[in-house]
């Protein structure tokens, strides 16, 4: 019972928190109003009743003053039969007397109207009396009224002493009804007071009921709408059968949601294609470009910048960029970062090596994104360059001005110290020590020579500069390479030869640089290749994986000696700048670039020299060729 009071209260207390304060102060207004009214009508009403209650007791006690001035005479003389007949007079000759009782000094009842005592006797067989206070025969000077309800109202019981000469005979008790006019109009009052209270109550319901139904309801629905407007929602709709100015209300809601979202669509798409023809851009730029909010949250990112930072595959839509950058970008750009985004800076620029998986160097340009009257920062620009390269060829220029600044030093100091020497004392020199001494300078000026064209050479190879490929007959080519170390073979005691497959087809090519090709090669091979060793050149086309009639896409060239070979460690570096295996395993002097030249030559063809050696056996270099169409 307890809990079932106690979800009665909750509901009433849920119920009650759902009105708003205007409805809960209306209410409490209504409830001291029709209080108020009903405590005023009460009060009128009790008024009516003690006026009514007060006039029948009055009343009561001046008919039982004359009624007990008649018949007192009557008992003292025992003469009741004329008390009877006189009460019965008096009785009928009224409405107002309910009843006459007489008692004794006892108070015992004999005789009464509409009732007496034989009647009583014989029918119910009991004795009647009236309770009066013990003392009332010592004090009955004045009559007693007290009042009892009955089915038909209020009685008042008016109790008037018998008294002859001082004597006390008994008691006249006389019950008077409820005047019917006040009875009538207090029942009336009454009524109608409840029918007001219940009825103010009723409109209060009806009015909050539709007010409910009618205002507040479509109010609540409005308020609903205009706060999913407000939170971006343009498809909310307000579906309500009203007319008046409310419904014209909810028309004009209707058509301005429409209209918004209509407008919000257009709005999408326009953002939509402008987001894509910006996200493509971005995506297109060779640089790594990363936006960034005042909160350090990234805003877009491309292609690049992931690459650079390592972020393919990883969500960083939203993260703050400081969380996700490598440390050492980290320290260096965070406090930029944050004096731009309090505008105390408008750009910086950094460069930083990193030492990641793939160790390379990056230059940060920072960049504030300002609004359109240029006010207010509304984000950071990072523009990521990976400069990886630029720095290698820095690097690489710096090293190959060192080594050709080297390389020059030494035959131009040679030449120098002869041709001084010359100068001083080509008097006092003999003419073998002065045919000595121009033989060594112009050894040392054709060393400066070949160093020189050599330096060109690579030059005009790294310059980017486009070279015509024809077809070339390989088999002139070597030729005219052997024609060209043939002399400087015999001279060595090398043996030359060259092993031309017949009918070889033409190569794709460039003549000129292919003939450079074979002179490097042949040169070396007979540079590293003791007397009575042997140097070949074998050119043949490649007939791997080919069917009978098919021709040969590829020729492929060797060029093999017996010389001393290239060590295992050295076979990596063999085709860098001004690499010279002369300088540990023996003292013949060159440029250092011939093979460096041979290899940018190769990359022209779209293709890669490789080499086979072996210390004390020999060597053999080996580049393919794609046949002519």
């Amino acid at each position: 019972m307890l809990a079932f009071f106690k979800t009665i209260r909750e509901a009433i207390v849920n119920w009650w928190s759902e009105f708003t304060l205007q409805t809960k102060l209306l209410a409490v207004a209504t409830l001291v109003v029709s209080l108020v009214m009903s405590g005023l009508t009460f009060w009128a009403v009790n008024t009516i009743q003690q006026d009514a209650r007060l006039n029948d007791t009055r009343f009561g006690r001046d008919l039982g003053l004359l009624l007990a001035a008649n018949v007192a005479p009557l008992i003292a003389d025992h003469n009741l039969k004329e008390v009877t007949q006189f009460s019965q007079r008096f009785y009928s000759s009224t409405s107002s007397i309910r009843y006459l009782l007489y008692a004794d000094e006892n108070g015992n009842i004999f005789y009464g109207i509409p009732f007496w005592q034989p009647e009583v006797e014989t029918s119910l067989s009991i004795e009647r009396r009236i309770e009066l206070p013990d003392d009332y025969a010592a004090n009955a000077e004045k009559p007693m009224v007290r009042q009892h309800q009955s089915p038909d109202g209020e009685v008042t019981d008016v109790f008037v002493p018998l008294t002859v000469d001082g004597h006390y005979l008994g008691v006249l008790a006389v019950g008077i009804n409820p005047n019917p006019t006040a009875v009538i109009s207090s029942n009336f009052t009454r009524d109608v007071t409840i029918a007001v209270f219940i009825t103010i109550w009723v409109m209060v319901i009806l009015a909050g009921v539709i007010n409910a139904l009618t205002i507040t309801k479509p109010i609540k629905e409005l308020l609903v709408g205009v706060k999913q407007i407000a939170a971006g929602n343009f498809k909310q709709r307000i579906d309500l059968p009203l007319g008046g100015e409310l419904g014209e209300l909810i028309l004009n809601f209707n058509e301005m949601a429409e209209r918004l979202e209509r407008y919000e669509e257009q709005n999408i798409e326009e953002l939509t294609a402008e987001k894509a023809k910006l996200e493509t851009l971005v995506s297109t730029i060779a640089d790594g470009a990363v936006l960034i909010d005042n909160n350090m949250e990234v805003i877009l990112v491309n292609p690049t910048a992931r690459r650079i930072f390592g972020w393919e595959g990883v969500d960083v839509v939203g993260q703050n960029v400081l969380h996700l950058l490598p440390s050492t970008v980290e320290m260096e750009i965070t406090r930029p970062l944050y004096e731009m985004a309090r505008g105390e800076c408008e750009s910086a620029e950094f460069r930083i090596h990193l030492n990641q998986a793939t160790k390379r160097t990056i230059r940060i340009l920072l960049t504030t994104v300002l609004n359109l009257q240029r006010e207010s920062i509304k984000g950071i620009a990072i523009t990521v360059q990976d400069i990886t390269r630029e720095v290698e060829l820095n690097e690489a220029k710096s090293q190959f001005i060192s080594n050709v600044s080297h390389e020059l030093r030494t035959p131009l100091f040679n030449i120098k110290s002869f041709i001084e020497t010359l100068h001083e004392y080509g008097e006092d020199l003999g003419t073998a020590q002065r045919r000595e001494f121009l033989e060594t300078v112009n050894h040392e000026t054709d060393r400066l020579t070949r160093l020189v064209n050599d330096v060109l050479d690579l030059s005009k190879l790294e310059s980017g500069r486009n070279y015509h490929l024809d077809g070339v007959d390989l088999a002139q080519a070597i030729e005219q390479t052997l024609r060209t170390y043939r002399l400087n073979a015999r001279d060595k005691g090398i043996e030359i030869l060259q092993e031309v497959a017949p009918k070889l087809p033409l190569v794709t090519g460039n003549y000129d640089l292919l003939l450079q090709v074979l002179a490097n090669l042949v040169g070396n091979a007979l540079k590293f290749t003791k007397a009575g060793g042997k140097v070949v050149i074998r050119a043949y086309p490649l007939e791997t994986k080919l069917k009978e009639g098919d021709r040969p896409n590829q020729v492929r060239v060797e060029i093999s000696d017996t010389g001393i070979g290239i060590a295992p460690e050295d076979q990596e570096a063999i085709f860098d700048r001004f690499f010279r295996v002369e300088n540990r395993v023996h003292t013949l002097e060159g440029t250092g670039l011939g093979l460096s030249i041979v290899r940018n030559i190769m990359e022209k063809h779209h293709t890669k020299v490789h080499l086979v050696s072996e210390v004390g056996v020999g060597t053999t270099f080996w580049f393919d060729l794609a046949v002519f169409d």
